[in-house]
């Protein structure tokens, strides 16, 4: 379950590093904002639906949570670039992993109890596969795309691609809502692995850890974050 959600983590911040250019690293803070909202969704539902539908809604839940985060830092963020950037997203995702440690709703500096929510891996794998393979399929798909040929466009020359009619700042802000996104599904799965989740352990050590696993596997290559993950 850990390897399909790096998984997952290292494909979607590809698309912010590999494809677009850009460095973040705060992608730890959109997996944990994910997380929680989506097993707190998952406790709720617990005695009402059963896991395969639960599950799924949590994913999808901790998804919208995340892509809100990612379109809230994006706004303000996006005009940087570079190291201004990385250090922005890095201290945007403290500021989630504090907010959340802090708050009594979500378990405080205990943690969330989710022994309620426990799966084992086995239960887990058939939609860590599928997640895994949603994310992979996305991601091929939008590289391909016209989109991601615009993406690709401003990585390589920002004032070029203006200059031919391409909107650099909803590009920018799509791809950290879409990275952002499927980095709060996979924290749902994650958080369903567990009996008790804690905001401290997701902190920029582990954006760092992701963001080496893109560079390892290769900028822009969707196989190589697979396999480097």
């Amino acid at each position: 379950i850990p390897i399909s959600v790096y998984i997952v983590l290292a494909v979607s911040l590809n698309l912010v590093v590999g494809l677009l250019g850009e460095l973040s690293l705060g992608h730890a803070g959109f997996m944990v904002a994910g997380l929680f909202s989506g097993c707190m969704t998952s406790i709720a539902l617990t005695s009402a639906l059963p896991l395969a539908v639960r599950l799924p809604m949590s994913m999808i839940v901790g998804g919208l949570v995340a892509a809100v985060f990612g379109l809230i830092v994006g706004l303000p963020t996006l005009r940087l670039k570079g190291d201004y950037l990385a250090i922005v997203t890095l201290a945007c995702g403290e500021i989630i992993k504090n907010v959340i440690t802090n708050l009594e709703i979500t378990g405080g500096a205990r943690g969330l109890d989710t022994s309620s929510i426990f799966s084992n891996s086995k239960q887990l794998l058939p939609y860590a596969v599928i997640i895994v393979l949603i994310t992979v399929v996305v991601m091929m798909n939008l590289k391909r795309s016209r989109h991601g040929r615009a993406i690709m466009a401003i990585r390589d020359n920002r004032i070029a691609a203006e200059s031919v009619g391409i909107n650099v700042t909803y590009f920018k802000l799509a791809v950290f809502i879409i990275a952002a996104f499927f980095a709060g599904a996979a924290g749902a799965l994650y958080g369903h692995n567990f009996a008790n989740v804690k905001a401290t352990g997701f902190d920029y050590n582990m954006s760092i850890e992701i963001l080496v696993m893109v560079v390892l596997g290769g900028m822009g290559s969707v196989g190589g974050s697979v396999v480097a993950a």
